[in-house]
């Protein structure tokens, strides 16, 4: 009963939850088919972010010398954040 109310109350909330079940998966697969067997995790990008932001800092081209901790940050959200957020900081110090 609870159902049948929900639905006649908001009718396109099916429709928006298929949307939304369909960009997931088509994330889930991209990451899937995208996957390094080298590729690193959180700790360990963590672990390098200060000398891959160093390099940066210094004007040359952290990506080359470091390109594990570019390919996590291209894909994870939350290490991207803290590499900006440590950027920021630097650079407000310099």
């Amino acid at each position: 009963m609870l159902k049948n109310i929900i639905r006649k109350i908001f009718p396109d909330r099916q429709k928006e939850t298929n949307k939304l079940e369909a960009q997931k998966l088509k994330w889930l697969v991209r990451a899937v088919m995208t996957t390094r067997p080298d590729e690193i995790g959180c700790e360990e990008c963590f672990q390098e972010l200060d000398r891959f932001v160093e390099i940066q800092l210094a004007g040359k081209d952290a990506a080359e010398a470091m390109p594990l901790v570019q390919d996590h940050l291209d894909r994870c959200r939350v290490c991207k954040e803290e590499f900006e957020a440590l950027m920021v900081a630097l650079r407000a110090l310099a």
